[in-house]
């Protein structure tokens, strides 16, 4: 399976990226190179990424979402992580990612934590 890439830019430098299929070493590459574009182009402070639709995430996947954190981060930006599948929010809790990236069980609660729903 395949990973598409989905972004939407919101009001107030916010730049919500729907990932649907699979993330790992395969399409990491991709994933981080669009994101960071879309960042610096636009000038985004704000990154909402929705795995609703993620079937599987590897350490390559972990590797671009903590990169693009830290992207972020030297801006004095934010990344908040919505709507997780079971399997996945595991990798996260067991990496420790949730404990520096705010997590939100929905979109909606992610947009309006950030101010801009």
């Amino acid at each position: 399976m395949s990973l598409q890439i989905n972004l939407e830019y919101k009001e107030k430098q916010v730049l919500i990226v729907r990932l649907s299929g699979e993330l790992d070493h395969h399409t990491a590459d991709d994933v981080r190179e669009k994101v960071s574009t879309a960042i610096e182009k636009n000038n985004i402070r704000y990154v909402l990424l929705n795995l609703e639709d993620l079937q599987f995430m590897d350490s390559s996947g972990l590797g671009v979402i903590l990169g693009r954190y830290k992207q972020l981060k030297q801006i004095d930006g934010e990344m908040i992580i919505c709507s997780v599948s079971p399997s996945v929010e595991r990798l996260f809790n067991i990496s420790g990612l949730f404990k520096i990236i705010r997590f939100e069980k929905s979109e909606d609660e992610a947009l309006q934590r950030l101010g801009v729903a």
